[in-house]
């Protein structure tokens, strides 16, 4: 693909995990950790439908799902205390997405981070990794109505950042995510992450844009 395209635009929304982090693995053994200590196998149904969620939406989903008898909350301390090591240490960025951000800040494009993370998780390596500042605004899934398989969170980060969806391009990895923010009117760019191969065509077929690598 052609990145001056990308450069015509005055805004852009980035997803984290998947896209901007390489975190697919961190995340995979969480919930294989998670499942494994309730004696529950690890189902690719699971897999694909977990990433729709943030912690809490999550937590109550899996209590649901797997008629578990503990508190969503715990679940959420749970998963908190399994993943924030990881983030604030080890968590690295794809390889030319520094660049990437970077090349946009300086073109004076508006950048919103549109993620279904928590801030408790994400900021510390944000900053570790030198692209915090690079964000105008940070919008959670937890803070709108609905998840990413609705462009709420993405309209949301959109309002924020002054910007006109059809002058708005939209980083993910998940198809779902990337069928959302369609629906609303954004450029969508997929973004490869090994976690989702199952959906690579699919990504492809849907987004305006394809990445697989920054660079």
């Amino acid at each position: 693909m052609n990145y001056e395209d990308l450069y015509k635009y005055n805004y852009a929304i980035f997803d984290l995990d998947g896209t901007l982090l390489d975190s697919s693995d961190v995340w995979t053994k969480v919930d294989e950790e998670f499942l494994k200590k309730r004696n529950i196998p690890m189902t690719e149904e699971y897999a694909i439908e977990i990433k729709k969620h943030n912690f809490e939406s999550g937590a109550v989903y899996t209590v649901e799902r797997y008629n578990l008898e503990e508190n969503p909350k715990d679940i959420v301390n749970e998963w908190y205390g399994m993943a924030i090591k990881a983030y604030r240490e080890d968590i690295m960025l794809k390889p030319g997405a520094f660049d990437l951000l970077k090349k946009m800040k300086d073109l004076n494009i508006k950048l919103a981070v549109a993620t279904s993370s928590d801030e408790v998780l994400y900021k510390d390596c944000l900053i570790r990794n030198g692209i915090y500042d690079f964000f105008d605004v940070f919008v959670q899934t937890k803070e709108v109505n609905r998840g990413k398989e609705f462009p709420d969170v993405y309209i949301e980060a959109a309002k924020r950042i002054g910007a006109d969806i059809c002058d708005c391009l939209v980083f993910e990895d998940l198809y779902v995510a990337i069928n959302a923010a369609k629906s609303a009117g954004f450029k969508t760019i997929g973004v490869f992450d090994k976690s989702n191969l199952d959906d690579i065509d699919a990504i492809k077929d849907a987004s305006d844009y394809y990445i697989e690598q920054y660079c």
